[in-house]
């Protein structure tokens, strides 16, 4: 694996790890009453590379799960990150 596909799973863990603490911390503001998380912003994350981790947080924090209009979206932004992973395993396959 050459240094530059290494550096963009790194990145892409990053922006996963950053998407699922997003889902995690807006989910406990919704509870509180607090402060909350754009819904712009936490789509923002799925598309640039944090779909995993936008995944994992919907389902672990039972987060934006029903709200429809929200998972079309989401699901949109997933294809970003299809590309990037089929682009990026290509010339592996």
């Amino acid at each position: 694996m050459d240094s530059s596909t290494q550096i963009l799973l790194i990145a892409a863990a990053v922006m996963s790890l950053w998407a699922f603490l997003a889902f995690g911390w807006d989910k406990r503001q919704a509870r509180r009453g607090g402060s909350r998380i754009s819904e712009k912003t936490l789509l923002l994350l799925t598309a640039l590379a944090g779909a995993p981790g936008a995944l994992v947080g919907m389902k672990v924090f039972r987060h934006k799960t029903i709200k429809s209009s929200f998972r079309w979206k989401f699901f949109l932004c997933l294809l970003p990150n299809l590309i990037w992973i089929w682009l990026g395993l290509r010339p592996y396959l």
